[in-house]
């Protein structure tokens, strides 16, 4: 994973409840760690400039899908599960919102002093791509969160976000030091949006002229400044028509991300063949001994559901976050939608992807290995799958069973449905035959 590049969201105000805020903390604490240990900290932090992964995340860990707070809580999370283990794990999250944007150079230096990395040099960089994003590119977009997360080896990546209240959209920009040539001439991999009209970009490739132009306004005498400027003579050379080139819009081809002002999950959010591979894969008949192969004794279906989708935030290629709203299909989101927080689903989640990492951590693989496959397991099945568009079926099946699992919204807890007198309620059918059959054990086999 090598892309970086920025995210439009809606923006949406409020704060993140305690119980889920925590929760947040101790699987964001467990992908991280289990992330370096398969894929080093540079694979962590290529992961970390890649807004679809990046978004992907957020929606694994029960937040709201598809809204700006993903930013701020998946970082607040990252910074209070990391930074009391940085010397260890050689990862520090510095910045964060608001005031805490503004405690990033003392952070840095404080780092710096600990740990005998260049201070100044990195925090020259947060600096260059805070002044960047809402300066030398002049968006619409006023920066309010800024993160600088940095590796022991002095490697770093930004996260940052800015809002437009008048569209009341928010945009998140990623970097990757491991990407960046330049701070002036193309340092995004991608920047891209809404279309919003024209909009300054002097970090254009094409607008080195009218950078120069700037600097020599700058140092000119401004009577000269204003003879120039009334009599329509530049006072560089090509200056004045290369100012249009740093005029553009949306930079088309690059990678994106623009999420839906809609709260609900719909179909076309969604990758259905991919869900409904997950699904099945949970649901449906499996071979005899698939939990003990996964060694996971008393882990039932539901949560098997939310494994796999973490197994692929953890170990899925690029391409497999393209529909980051499928993620959510792990945790929910704290406002209900698609369904309410399974609070035991959670925590079992949460348990397991501890003990296998612990597991690891002491040279026994079984267990992470095990959970490894289950990413390729699901993308397996997905390839014999019938594509039928169910997926309200599926979001009002776990609405109803929510409260089985300690279902849980900013609202308060989720309620048994109005219908359980009529007994209680089943599994949504496959989409097709079961992949699990067609393939047969054999094929379903993690070893």
């Amino acid at each position: 994973m090598t892309r970086s590049g920025s995210a439009d969201l809606p923006l949406h105000y409020g704060q993140v409840p305690p119980w889920l805020a925590e929760r947040m903390t101790r699987l964001g604490k467990v992908i991280t760690e289990t992330l370096v240990l398969e894929y080093g900290i540079s694979g962590f932090l290529s992961r970390l400039s890649d807004p679809f992964w990046f978004q992907s995340l957020g929606c694994v860990m029960g937040m709201d899908w598809h809204s700006s707070g993903i930013t701020t809580s998946v970082m607040g999370a990252l910074k209070k599960a990391l930074n009391p283990m940085a010397s260890t794990l050689g990862i520090y999250v510095c910045g964060g919102r608001g005031k805490y944007s503004r405690e990033t150079p003392a952070e840095l230096q404080k780092l710096g002093m600990q740990t005998g990395l260049n201070a100044d040099g990195l925090i020259r960089s947060s600096r260059l791509s805070a002044k960047v994003d809402s300066v030398a590119i002049q968006d619409g977009f006023q920066l309010y969160l800024h993160c600088f997360i940095v590796a022991r080896n002095g490697e770093w990546v930004v996260v940052q976000q800015g809002m437009n209240s008048d569209s009341r959209t928010a945009r998140r920009y990623h970097w990757h030091s491991d990407q960046l040539s330049s701070f002036i001439e193309a340092p995004h991999t991608a920047i891209y949006g809404p279309n919003q009209g024209s909009i300054l970009n002097l970090t254009d490739s094409t607008a080195a002229s009218t950078r120069k132009g700037i600097l020599t306004v700058l140092d000119t005498d401004s009577a000269e400044v204003m003879k120039a400027a009334t009599s329509g003579i530049g006072l560089v050379p090509g200056a004045r028509a290369s100012v249009g080139s740093a005029l553009s819009g949306t930079m088309v081809g690059l990678p994106h991300l623009t999420m839906p002002a809609h709260h609900d999950v719909r179909s076309s959010d969604i990758h259905i063949k991919r869900l409904g591979a997950v699904l099945a894969l949970a649901h449906e008949k499996q071979p005899m001994d698939f939990e003990s192969l996964l060694l996971l004794e008393g882990v039932g279906p539901r949560t098997v559901q939310s494994l796999t989708l973490v197994s692929e935030v953890l170990h899925g290629t690029p391409s497999r976050f393209s529909d980051p709203a499928r993620f959510s299909f792990a945790h929910g989101g704290k406002d209900g939608h698609p369904f309410p927080v399974p609070l035991d689903v959670y925590d079992q989640t949460v348990t397991v992807l501890e003990k296998a990492l612990a597991s690891a951590k002491l040279g026994r693989e079984e267990s992470a290995s095990a959970l490894k496959r289950l990413a390729g397991l699901s993308a397996q099945l997905e390839k014999g799958f019938k594509e039928e568009d169910r997926v309200q079926e599926w979001i009002q099946h776990e609405r109803e069973e929510s409260y089985k699992y300690g279902g849980m919204t900013v609202a308060g807890p989720a309620v048994p449905p109005k219908s359980l007198a009529m007994g209680p309620a089943r599994p949504p059918k496959s989409l097709a035959r079961s992949p699990a059959r067609r393939h047969g054990p054999a094929q379903l086999s993690l070893f």
